[in-house]
C-alpha cells in the first residue's frame, strides 16, 4: 500500500488545530485525521494527544485481527482516548472545553474498518465508484437527516460548523465504526473540514485518480483548499491499495 498525510495551516489562521498520520506496523496500517477545538492552543492538544495515543497503540497490537476485532479495537481505543481528553481537560484549566474529530481507517489486505466521532471524513474509491462513508456528527448533518433542509441549503448554513458530537467534551462518547471490504482500485481518503467545505465529490474523484504520485495529488488537495479562501486548517490521508494486476508484477 501507498500512503501519506499532509496538513497546512491555511490561509487565514494563525496555528493548526489538526493533527494525524499513517503508521504501518506488520499487520496493515492505521489513517488518523484529528481536527482540534477549543480556542488557543487547546485545539492543538486535543488532536496531537488523540494521534499519539492511538499511534502507541497500533504500536503495541500483538496479532492480526479480524474485522470484528478491528471494529471491537477502534471502538475500545476511541473510547479509552476520550476519558483521556476529557481528564487531561478537567485537570487542566487552560485545556478546560477542548476537543477534537477523529477518523481513522484501519486497513489491511482483506477490509478495512473505519471509525469516526465529528466532522472530519473518509471518503473511499474503488472500482464501484467514490462514495463519502461517513456521516457528520453535526448540527446541520441533523438538520438534513430528519427532512428541514436540503443537502444544498446544508453547504452554506450559518451553523455548519457546530458538532454534536466531538471526543473529549464529554465523560461518555458514541464511535460509529463500520468495514468495508476491499476492492480492486481501492483508495481511501480521510480529511478535515477545511478541505471537504472546500471540493465537491466528483472533483475529489478526478484528482485522486491523476497519474501522479500519491504525495503530489495531496498537495493539490491542499492548494486548491487554499486558492478557495483557505479559512480553516487543511488536513488529508491518502492510503492507495496497489491494483491487482500491479501487486502480481511485484511478487
Amino acid at each position: 500500500m501507498h500512503y501519506t498525510f499532509q496538513t497546512n495551516v491555511g490561509k487565514v489562521r494563525t496555528h493548526n488545530e489538526d493533527s494525524g498520520g499513517v503508521f504501518s506496523n506488520e499487520y496493515g496500517i492505521l489513517a488518523i485525521v484529528a481536527d482540534g477545538m477549543g480556542g488557543h492552543l487547546a485545539g492543538d492538544v486535543a488532536s496531537s494527544m488523540s494521534v499519539s495515543f492511538l499511534e502507541k497503540e497500533w504500536a503495541n497490537v500483538q496479532a492480526v485481527m479480524t474485522a470484528k476485532e478491528a471494529e471491537k479495537w477502534l471502538t475500545e481505543q476511541c473510547t479509552r482516548l476520550n476519558e483521556y481528553l476529557y481528564d487531561h481537560a478537567m485537570n487542566h484549566k487552560e485545556c478546560q472545553g477542548m476537543g477534537t474529530t477523529i477518523v481513522a481507517a484501519l486497513c489491511t489486505e482483506e477490509f478495512v474498518s473505519l471509525a469516526h466521532v465529528g466532522d472530519s471524513r473518509v471518503y473511499i474509491g474503488n472500482e464501484f465508484g467514490f462514495k463519502l462513508k461517513t456521516s457528520d456528527h453535526s448540527l446541520v448533518q441533523e438538520l438534513v437527516n430528519t427532512g428541514q433542509i436540503t443537502e444544498e441549503e446544508a453547504e452554506h448554513h450559518p451553523r455548519k460548523n457546530v458538532l454534536l458530537r466531538a471526543l473529549g467534551t464529554e465523560r461518555a462518547i458514541k464511535v460509529d465504526v463500520q468495514t468495508l471490504q476491499v476492492e480492486e482500485k481501492q483508495i481511501i481518503m480521510l480529511c478535515s473540514d477545511g478541505l471537504s467545505n472546500k471540493m465537491e465529490t466528483d472533483e475529489m474523484e478526478a484528482i485522486l485518480q491523476a497519474d501522479e504520485p500519491i504525495e503530489t495529488r495531496a498537495e493539490t488537495f491542499i492548494t486548491k483548499a487554499n486558492e478557495r479562501g483557505g479559512e480553516d486548517n487543511i488536513s488529508i490521508a491518502i492510503v492507495e491499495y496497489p491494483n491487482a494486476v500491479d501487486a502480481d508484477k511485484a511478487r
